[in-house]
């Protein structure tokens, strides 16, 4: 295991001139951590029943924590920039998974990462990437661990190079920077796609006790009908959320069914293009509000939108 307080560790916090990655301009970098010649189990699939999809490799390899200042962010929204910056970079994604999906708590702690405080990772809320190119040196890895809480949020990097070469920048911050969703609540539904890549649906209606969309015309619905024409390169995924009544397993099938239920209505009557979108479904993990209100449970039983990436 990689830890900071190793003595062949060199830990600092200087940016370097250029990078893999281009944070946003809000982000600062927590600790960084050098072995020059180490091993790193490097995940390639989900934990199940005991085990988990690995490869050692070996290399000189480095960590870096990052925290984003913004409330409210989602791993995905924090993943979903730094993925396509990965591909520009020639980087092929090897494994990507999230929260329940990757296995949950034994996932989790299956994977090396940098201690508290400069990396946090939200148990119910979390992303995980693998990737690798072939540089010029030789084969390169790199993974990301994404996470967040109320207030911000948390990428590990973890990259893996040849022996012996020169340390690779890794990241910097000079994107145009993040905002959460509270900072965007107000704004249309188009404007809160612009500013944050993510919006809630919140005129949708579902019939009592039931993952089908009620009958009729929904504002919302329209809306993003309207950005998907002005932005046909883009692709989303509508994400169900259930408040915490009930067992986790059955909010995330319900919540993902609901959100197949918008996916179905916006080809159907917006004329959305499906392959621009996807459903998936997050249960009670992701709440905006207290579940110990009926008022708190309420906001929290939605579906949002979240802009995933541009079409290659």
């Amino acid at each position: 295991m990689i830890r900071s307080a190793a003595a062949f560790f060199v830990l600092s916090t200087a940016l370097a001139q250029a990078q893999t990655l281009d944070f946003p301009s809000n982000s600062a970098l927590q600790t960084e951590a050098v072995n020059p010649a180490a091993s790193y189990t490097m995940p390639l699939g989900i934990w199940d029943r005991g085990e988990m999809p690995v490869q050692i490799v070996e290399g000189q390899i480095t960590q870096q924590a990052w925290r984003i200042e913004a409330a409210s962010l989602t791993p995905l929204q924090i993943a979903r920039p730094l993925r396509e910056q990965l591909r520009n970079d020639r980087y092929r994604i090897l494994f990507e998974c999230q929260t329940e999906a990757c296995g949950g708590f034994d996932f989790r702690f299956a994977v090396d990462t940098l201690p508290p405080p400069d990396m946090q990772i939200n148990i119910g809320d979390f992303r995980f990437l693998s990737a690798e190119r072939t540089g010029a040196d030789g084969p390169e890895y790199l993974t990301l661990f994404i996470s967040r809480t109320a207030n911000a949020g948390f990428v590990q990097i973890t990259h893996v190079g040849p022996f012996d070469t020169e340390s690779v920048p890794l990241a910097g911050a000079s994107a145009p920077p993040s905002r959460g969703f509270d900072e965007t609540s107000g704004a249309s539904l188009i404007e809160q796609l612009v500013l944050s890549g993510r919006a809630v649906l919140d005129d949708l209606a579902f019939e009592t006790g039931s993952a089908q969309l009620a009958a009729g015309e929904y504002a919302s619905l329209q809306a993003l009908s309207d950005y998907l024409s002005e932005f046909p390169d883009r692709t989303v995924a509508l994400v169900g959320h259930t408040d915490s009544s009930g067992a986790l397993d059955a909010n995330i099938a319900l919540s993902k069914r609901r959100a197949a239920s918008v996916l179905e209505r916006l080809v159907a009557d917006y004329a959305v293009d499906r392959r621009s979108l996807e459903a998936e479904g997050m249960g009670y993990l992701a709440p905006l509000a207290t579940n110990l209100t009926e008022q708190g449970r309420e906001t929290n039983r939605r579906v949002e939108v979240i802009i995933t990436s541009t079409q290659e």
